[in-house]
């Protein structure tokens, strides 16, 4: 990009690695080319890590029964699968667009009160706002989505630092009662996703298979939560600077719902396919989540047959500039 400025592009499918492996592999590769600039070859000194094998027997070792029988138990009684985009086909370019947003300081705050207030987590947060902007959308009482799980077993010795593919795509079914509480439906959703930890190995595939529909879901979210330490890469290439660190990543679902922690704020992204959506349809959903995670840090005691869905903005074009009040 010019002298002394560079730009290092990395790209792989996921069959190789994961999310979580990204910052690793970017040390071990500075620890490397530090070490050159130093010395001729050599390892650097790069720790003895697990090797990847190892997951794969421990994934051997599981017991397939136990896991079918709980996301059978799961998923039993579910009406219908939540598709958004029923008419979507694989044949669809794949590349999704993206619309951003940064939850303010305040709200963000706001949340990881609440979170502690109650016992849920922000994970939980995020699937229960999802879940209710899937309810919402599609006039459902009983919803399911795919939440991607880091899929790291931590009983496997070395797993944090493993190069390779571990994550898992897993459905998430939230189910309203118009009497409950919002914040009583973060506590329950989250019980009841606990349970499953145990069975976040299993495969997508099989899930779908057993219950009896086939595709279950078109929209994922995931919780990024990567172990990036900048101030290692500062330790590791001495006077090389690293001033910028950006990471993406595309799915083939009509709609992905990233949260991704940014020091002191939250970001939020949503992933689209822009032959299914366009940019002002993808940003109107961002937003309506936006409102949703500000209704529920205001006041996480109301009943979610009171949540509305709209925004400020969207209500005063219904009412003010289409209606006429």
């Amino acid at each position: 990009l010019g002298e002394d400025r560079y730009r290092l592009l990395l790209t792989g499918h996921h069959i190789l690695w994961d999310g979580w492996s990204v910052p690793v592999l970017v040390e071990e590769l500075f620890r490397l080319y530090a070490a050159e600039a130093v010395a001729a070859g050599g390892d650097a000194g790069l720790p003895v890590v697990t090797p990847y094998r190892e997951y794969l027997a421990w994934l051997g070792r599981q017991d397939r029964d136990a896991a079918e029988r709980a996301w059978s138990s799961a998923l039993e009684g579910l009406p219908e699968p939540t598709l958004v985009a029923p008419d979507n086909t694989h044949d669809r370019n794949p590349v999704q667009d993206m619309v951003r947003t940064e939850m303010p300081k305040e709200l963000t705050e706001a949340l990881a009160a609440t979170g502690r207030r109650y016992g849920v987590t922000l994970n939980t947060v995020v699937q229960g706002v999802w879940g209710l902007l899937l309810a919402r959308q599609t006039g459902r009482e009983d919803v399911v989505f795919g939440a991607t799980v880091s899929g790291r077993p931590p009983e496997l010795e070395g797993v944090e630092r493993m190069l390779g593919l571990f994550i898992n795509t897993l459905p998430v079914r939230v189910r309203l009662r118009a009497q409950e509480s919002v914040i009583g439906l973060l506590t329950r959703l989250q019980q009841e996703q606990s349970q499953l930890i145990p069975h976040h190995h299993y495969g997508l595939s099989d899930i779908q298979r057993q219950s009896g529909f086939g595709t279950l879901f078109d929209t994922t979210t995931v919780l990024t939560n990567y172990p990036l330490d900048p101030s290692v890469l500062d330790t590791v290439l001495g006077d090389l600077e690293v001033l910028d660190i950006d990471n993406e990543d595309a799915t083939h679902y009509p709609l992905r719902m990233a949260v991704v922690p940014d020091g002191s704020t939250l970001g939020l992204r949503l992933g689209y396919l822009p032959d299914l959506y366009t940019r002002d349809e993808a940003q109107r959903m961002l937003d309506r989540v936006l409102h949703l995670l500000e209704t529920l840090a205001a006041d996480p005691e109301r009943l979610v047959s009171s949540i509305d869905l709209l925004t400020e903005a969207e209500r005063h074009q219904l009412l003010v500039e289409w209606g006429g009040y």
